[in-house]
């Protein structure tokens, strides 16, 4: 499998022969800031004509289809509206944080994004407390949603921000024991190594039972945790008119609207990441001609099917099962989840301990 370590030495190595050690790195630093804006766009755009297709999939629908062929610019005519819609100020809003809080919320899903190992040598932060990393900056996004309720100064946008920070920390926890399941198998907090530990097989399929059980946990927990439906009480229409951003306009609203669909794509992508491999391709033990044709695919395809994959599975369990009540979506987490993630941990940790997995 291609190592893009290779090309960012080159890259490297050309910047320095006529420019000095830091200018260099500044201008590297500079442009991967600008591909992980331009990915970041693009996985948007993708998502959102993604979502809207799936979306009339299950509901025997057609989706867009006038602007663009089969509507593919549809997405692109949008933003350009949202891009030149009026930024409209709220007369007894708090001015600074409601202006804040759309730039809090883009820059947690940023920062998660950038975590995200896409192949192997293009992973732009690789630290070796990743996982840590990834789950500290993607919390950051639930202060910038109370913040925007709170400085709206509209009861409906307040009480969305409640459920949404009380559901969002508290489905934090079981996403984190999932997550600290195969971190025990793994003995790595280092994502690259995580996927590096898979090469013989990915953990969904090596990591016995306790893997299995944590891979649910987090495809619920993680869907809670971006106000997906059925956990989409912050932004229920019918009661709260848009939740927490009900008084945002324009690119103020389009900020919001991004996030939360690129960290649909988080959670997958770290899902993939952690159960499914990665960038690893699916390797079957005594199929040596089949394991062949499989290492010709490249790294980032693997990955992005994987994760486009699970996004497909969460967008299935939004448009199948029905709005959960906040009291529902609560009890779910403190008296199910948290419980069954903390058992299903001590039990990876004596299968550890005891060497009993593949």
């Amino acid at each position: 499998m291609f190592d893009f370590s290779i090309v960012t030495q080159w890259v490297h190595a050309l910047l320095t022969s006529f420019l000095p050690e830091g200018l260099a790195v500044f201008v590297e630093c500079v442009a991967i800031g600008v591909c992980i804006m331009l990915a970041y766009a693009v996985i948007a755009i993708l998502m959102i004509f993604m979502e809207r297709k799936v979306c009339a999939a299950f509901q025997c629908r057609l989706g867009p289809m006038r602007v663009g062929p089969q509507g593919t610019v549809q997405v692109f005519a949008d933003v350009f509206k949202m891009l030149i819609k009026e930024i409209i100020s709220i007369r007894h809003a708090d001015r600074f944080l409601y202006n804040l809080a759309p730039y809090i919320v883009i820059l947690a899903s940023i920062m998660a994004f950038s975590c995200l190992p896409v192949n192997r040598g293009m992973e732009v932060l690789d630290f070796n407390v990743g996982v840590f990393f990834l789950m500290a900056a993607s919390s950051i996004g639930v202060v910038g949603i109370l913040l925007a309720g709170w400085s709206s100064n509209n009861k409906y946008s307040l009480i969305g921000a409640m459920r949404s920070g009380a559901q969002m920390i508290s489905y934090e926890l079981s996403v984190g024991l999932s997550i600290l399941t195969i971190v025990v198998l793994t003995d790595t907090m280092q994502l690259s190594e995580i996927v590096e530990r898979q090469a013989d097989g990915w953990f969904l399929f090596k990591g016995h039972i306790p893997a299995l059980i944590a891979f649910v946990i987090y495809l619920i927990a993680g869907n809670a945790e971006v106000n997906r439906g059925p956990f989409d009480l912050p932004e229920a229409e019918s009661e709260l008119t848009a939740g927490y951003h009900t008084e945002y306009s324009g690119m103020h609203f389009g900020l919001f609207y991004v996030a939360e669909f690129v960290n649909l794509f988080i959670i997958a992508a770290v899902a993939a990441t952690i159960f499914l491999g990665g960038w690893m391709p699916l390797h079957v033990p005594g199929l040596d001609g089949f394991n062949t044709v499989m290492d010709y695919i490249p790294g980032f395809v693997w990955f992005f099917g994987k994760a486009f994959f699970v996004v497909w599975l969460l967008m299935w369990i939004k448009w199948t099962f029905p709005r959960l009540r906040i009291d529902q979506i609560l009890t779910l987490e403190w008296k199910y989840l948290v419980p069954i993630g903390l058992c299903n941990l001590l039990l990876m940790v004596i299968i550890v301990v005891f060497k009993l997995h593949f």
